[in-house]
């Protein structure tokens, strides 16, 4: 479908990925962050909840869809299949039109979840989830041509575990990558002049904060973020824009990580394959998933380049073969439960869902309820509180029957993953903070109402409330309002009804058979991925 072009506003969204609204908060207040400040008291402002779990592959999709994760169809960064495999989450997942299907001419920059890149009235430089750019990482393709051109230092993202010890090589290499951005959205505003949606993110904060939580540095780095958000304020009032400052979620330290499926297998719902036949045989010539891919990759053949060239069943096969600590190839399924997927997401293993599920769906509910005491019953070793949060994924995801069946997140200080192992915590190695659910919001514009606070503001209000201030309908399948605290009460969004209308995202081929193994790579990185 086309976008609209019936309205004459336009909107400029700045992505600050992961920035918590505490930071936004203390520093416009200390005089930090003077831009910002300006920008709350020239508009309005407030914390922006996300979604559960709080991670950026569900996030995004959700403010530029304006809809929950079982409309907009992205879980985490891998889909799960009935036969328990999994590929890389891309654009061609998300079910619902985002903004930029429905404002046109649009700038799409950096968004996470935006590869491959969709044809639309305008142009596209895909983000977080891009193999490389020797991919098609734009549209229209010859866009790339000119990134590499004007920005010959363009990357994707960079290499994190290489800089675990090295902060203050990281610290600037992410100001060298801040840089490219800017570049980068300069060079997209001058090629489209005329755009009506400009959506751009800067990725920078959360991949920082990952792996820097010193307050001399976060501050250092804010500065710059201050900084660009000083000259999109300077461009977007000589255009006449309206102005939305959003983040996906927020961030804080942790201290443990807590490995989930452990408890699942000491509490008999999970059970582990044997090492029987080619993988006991294997396990005692000291042969282990990690030391044959460690193998592969020092001569150029990465896992998920095998994956794509060699036929999954056997690809599976090879995997299920090679003892390792895998959450889902070293489960053994036919006696297994329940087991712990992506960012937290706890599937139980029904007939109905699963190959080799051993739940009848009559008895999943009861099965919820003893996972979900189960899982709120570990408490931390010295306080004995509480350090896990669980959320029925019913009530999260009511329209979606393959959505997760619970989320269970760590509490703060606390992070889960999902290897199996023999202990039910581990150190959190070079990965020093990680998500909360708490980031930003800010608007700015002609109708906005100078140093309003935005109460209980979510992801998912942030896309119905944008097309509501241009005058245009909103889709009748969001789930997000128009948060009308941030509109003066004398303007004209304030008192103009919210419209709707039927619109669907554009059709796409399906799944993307691309290599991913750098993606993968960064996500393990940044403590995403075991």
């Amino acid at each position: 479908m086309s976008g609209s072009t019936a309205g004459t506003g336009r909107a400029f969204v700045l992505g600050l990925d992961g920035v918590p609204w505490r930071f936004i908060d203390r520093w416009t207040d200390d005089g930090t962050l003077p831009n910002f400040a300006r920008l709350r008291a020239e508009g309005a402002a407030g914390p922006l909840e996300s979604t559960r779990p709080p991670t950026t592959p569900l996030a995004w999709p959700s403010i530029a869809t304006g809809v929950w994760p079982d409309k907009h169809g992205i879980y985490g960064f891998q889909k799960l299949s009935p036969e328990y495999t999994h590929r890389m989450y891309t654009s061609q997942d998300v079910r619902q039109p985002s903004l930029w299907h429905q404002l046109s001419p649009a700038i799409v920059g950096n968004v996470p979840l935006t590869y491959p890149p969709d044809e639309i009235d305008g142009s596209i430089v895909s983000g977080m989830m891009t193999p490389s750019t020797d991919a098609t990482f734009t549209h229209p393709p010859e866009l790339a041509e000119e990134i590499a051109a004007e920005i010959p230092s363009y990357r994707i993202s960079l290499d994190y575990p290489s800089y675990a010890d090295d902060l203050d090589a990281f610290e600037a290499a992410v100001g060298d990558v801040l840089d490219d951005r800017r570049a980068a959205l300069d060079l997209l505003l001058d090629r489209t002049p005329d755009w009506r949606l400009c959506f751009f993110v800067f990725t920078a904060p959360d991949r920082f904060q990952h792996l820097v939580w010193d307050e001399e540095r976060l501050r250092a780095h804010y500065r710059e973020l201050d900084e660009v958000l000083g000259g999109v304020m300077e461009y977007v009032d000589e255009c006449g824009a309206d102005l939305y400052v959003v983040s996906d979620h927020g961030f804080g330290e942790i201290a443990s990580l807590v490995y989930v499926n452990h408890f699942l297998e000491e509490a008999g719902y999970l059970t582990r394959r044997e090492d029987e036949g080619t993988r006991g045989a294997l396990s005692r010539l000291g042969i282990t998933r990690d030391r044959v891919t460690s193998m592969l990759e020092t001569v150029g053949i990465s896992e998920q380049r095998l994956a794509t060239a060699l036929p999954r069943g056997l690809v599976d096969s090879v995997a299920e073969s090679i003892p390792g600590d895998h959450a889902l190839y070293d489960v053994d399924y036919a006696h297994t439960t329940a087991f712990v997927h992506d960012a937290g997401n706890v599937y139980v293993n029904d007939t109905d869902r699963f190959a080799h599920g051993t739940v009848e769906p009559r008895a999943v509910p009861a099965l919820k309820s003893d996972l979900t005491d189960l899982f709120e019953s570990v408490t931390d070793p010295d306080s004995e509180e509480p350090i896990l949060r669980v959320f029925d994924g019913d009530e999260l995801f009511p329209t979606d029957d393959s959505a997760p069946d619970l989320v269970v997140n760590g509490r703060s200080g606390y992070e889960t993953r999902n290897a199996i192992t023999d202990e039910p915590f581990g150190e959190t190695g070079s990965t020093v903070a990680s998500h909360e659910s708490t980031g930003i919001m800010l608007c700015r514009g002609e109708a906005m109402d100078a140093g309003a606070t935005l109460r209980g503001a979510r992801v998912v209000d942030v896309a119905p409330t944008i097309l509501h201030a241009l005058d245009e309908p909103v889709p009748a399948s969001a789930d997000g309002r128009v948060l009308f605290d941030a509109f003066d009460r004398g303007s004209q969004p304030a008192s103009t009804k919210v419209r709707r209308h039927d619109v669907s995202a554009p059709e796409t081929d399906g799944s993307v058979d691309d290599d991913f193994s750098d993606v993968e790579t960064r996500l393990r990185g940044l403590g995403y991925m075991e």
